[in-house]
């Protein structure tokens, strides 16, 4: 599968923007999603991650009340609408997929199939 990342940007502190996750190839439900960033000189980490189904999901703490994740399966793309957005969320986005049918999310970077090509994501001050 290829992964499509999008709808990253500059925005102020307390914006918002959703970003997109495009795929092609199998049936979108057979695959778990999750969002991970990298911020400037840190490792990468785990954002969110959504069963294939879209019911079950999974926030890192410093995005939990803030962050949605979301699914249209029937569209074959995924979403992280990203509210409430502060500097320290500054990073490249990357969504990715594990080739999986399950309903449960994955937290395990390493998990993970296939990798989109990640969007900026900038939080001015």
């Amino acid at each position: 599968v290829q992964l499509q990342a999008s709808g990253g940007g500059l925005v102020q502190t307390g914006g918002s923007l959703r970003l997109s996750c495009a795929a092609s190839g199998r049936t979108f439900s057979s695959y778990v999603m999750g969002w991970f960033r990298q911020p400037p000189g840190k490792e990468r980490e785990l954002v969110a991650s959504i069963g294939g189904r879209g019911a079950n999901t999974y926030y890192a703490d410093s995005v939990k009340g803030r962050f949605t994740v979301s699914r249209d399966n029937a569209k074959n793309t995924g979403y992280l609408q990203m509210n409430a957005l502060r500097p320290e969320d500054t990073a490249v986005y990357y969504c990715a997929a594990k080739a999986i049918r399950s309903i449960l999310y994955i937290i395990d970077d390493a998990a993970y199939d296939y990798w989109g090509q990640g969007t900026q994501v900038t939080v001015s001050s």
